[in-house]
């Protein structure tokens, strides 16, 4: 469905009645992309957005490759988020200007902003940009806020497609996830990232969806 919360505050109010309804609180939004040519003012408009819904954290992407002007974008932005009371969750992967976990930390020991900004790691874009578990084991715990889980193969062909359309529910491919898991920083908050076109091609409905991710979640839990 088409919305826009940000410009619709009758419809931003309506679906925090409806999550407060249901009892669940939003965790993270996105997306919050920091490029030459970023809009400051329209990432302002959709900070205040994610505050009235109560988020969290705001997922960040970087396509910025000149380092100093990504430091400098990044700043900003964290001086922005700072009075909403949301941390700022920067994600890695390799299509980005952030490719891989270590360019990650080192953004991260640069802004050198601890409780303000950390990394949202993905292990599916841990393990396509080569990185590992035992990486992620020696990271120091304070720059990792977040995590999203998936399974994958051993290989990939269309790694896009692959993270944007089409991951395998834990259990399902060859990660370790649970190790992943258990590497992350005590309480670290996480969520699953599992896109399906296959599913949804299938007519699988969002109930049967939602009971296969939550079903695969506990699986990984109770072992």
């Amino acid at each position: 469905p088409i919305f826009d919360l940000r410009a619709d505050r009758h419809a931003r109010r309506a679906f925090g009645d409806a999550l407060a309804g249901a009892g669940l609180r939003l965790d993270v939004a996105y997306p919050f992309t920091l490029s030459r040519a970023a809009d400051m003012d329209a990432l302002a408009r959709s900070l205040d957005c994610a505050a009235e819904l109560g988020a969290r954290f705001v997922n960040l992407l970087s396509y910025d490759r000149d380092p100093q002007r990504q430091l400098d974008r990044l700043g900003a932005f964290c001086d922005m988020a700072r009075p909403f009371g949301l941390t700022v969750a920067i994600e890695f992967f390799p299509r980005s200007a952030i490719a891989s976990l270590a360019g990650g930390l080192a953004l991260v020991h640069a802004i050198a902003r601890p409780g303000e900004v950390g990394l949202n790691v993905d292990l599916l874009h841990l393990m396509r940009s080569g990185g590992s578990i035992a990486e992620l084991a020696a990271a120091p715990h304070e720059a990792i806020v977040y995590a999203q889980l998936c399974d994958g193969e051993s290989e990939c062909d269309d790694p896009d497609f692959e993270a944007s359309s089409q991951r395998l529910l834990p259990g399902e491919g060859v990660f370790d996830v649970r190790a992943f898991v258990r590497v992350l920083p005590p309480g670290c908050p996480m969520s699953l990232e599992i896109p399906q076109d296959a599913a949804l091609r299938a007519g699988a409905s969002r109930e049967t969806r939602a009971r296969r991710a939550m079903e695969s979640a506990r699986r990984l839990f109770a072992a």
